[in-house]
């Protein structure tokens, strides 16, 4: 087994959606994984157990609140206490508020900002100092296609998304020539639950069918009017932690549908 492949796997938010998405994909190729997000403790059992089951993997999970510096030192605690240092972070966890800006909440941003954005800075800085011990890591941070362009009424989101761009720029460049790479994936539409009633909606008010309205959500934003998987995010995470994938850091790599072609 390759070196890399021994590092275990630490992704927050991947309890379900793209996270889970991504946590399938590295277990299925035999990193051990752990497992975070918001689930209750029997929840997060059913899943450890499941992918120990299923994929022959060490697995861990913890529901550790990483709005605050302090919850992202729990959930380190916790993953060292079932896995040891993790080799590898994939800074997935994110939650979204729509508002025109001057009408946006100080508590949603602050909330936007804290687990979007700080949370990825928290847990890179304490894990780097073994990542260079080791001269191996893996940084992958999941960002956004608002990471690279705005829309309307998301100035919390689109400001934490560019932020973790910027920030995964500059922990490339500092650990360039340590065998530590770190890149962000922007996805565009992708086919996660979080979608359809925006869907339903659209076939409700213009009275269309789902296929329909699926393709007016998606059209509207990119010129592929078509979803990504989730899976096909685990997959760019996987290669980006693989040997082939050693020279690419401090990129943002669109997964977009050419929405920022545009």
């Amino acid at each position: 087994m390759q070196r890399e492949q021994q590092q275990p796997v630490l992704i927050t938010g991947s309890t379900s959606g793209i996270g889970l998405a991504i946590a399938r994909t590295m277990a299925r190729a035999g990193y051990p994984v752990m497992l975070h997000g918001l689930a209750t403790s029997d929840q997060g059992e059913d899943l450890r157990r499941q992918f120990r089951a299923d994929y022959k993997v060490d697995c861990g999970f913890s529901s550790a609140d990483i709005s605050s510096e302090a919850g992202c030192a729990q959930l380190l605690a916790e993953t060292r206490e079932v896995l040891g240092n993790p080799g590898i972070l994939v800074n997935n966890a994110g939650v979204q508020y729509t508002a025109e800006t001057q009408d946006f909440p100080a508590e949603q941003w602050h909330t936007i900002l804290s687990i979007n954005l700080s949370a990825a800075f928290f847990l890179t800085r304490d894990l780097l100092p073994s990542m260079r011990a080791g001269n191996w890591g893996r940084i992958v941070n999941i960002s956004s296609v608002h990471g690279l362009v705005a829309s309307e009424q998301k100035a919390a989101y689109c400001a934490a998304k560019h932020g973790l761009i910027g920030l995964t720029k500059v922990v490339a460049l500092e650990n360039a020539n340590r065998g530590i790479t770190a890149n962000a994936i922007c996805p565009g539409w992708v086919e996660t639950p979080l979608i359809q009633p925006q869907i339903e909606s659209i076939a409700r008010e213009e009275n269309i069918d789902i296929e329909s309205a699926r393709c007016r959500l998606i059209g509207a934003k990119q010129p592929l009017s078509q979803t990504s998987k989730p899976e096909a995010i685990g997959e760019l995470v996987l290669y980006l932690c693989g040997d082939f994938a050693s020279t690419i850091t401090g990129a943002a790599l669109p997964v977009d549908g050419g929405w920022t072609a545009q």
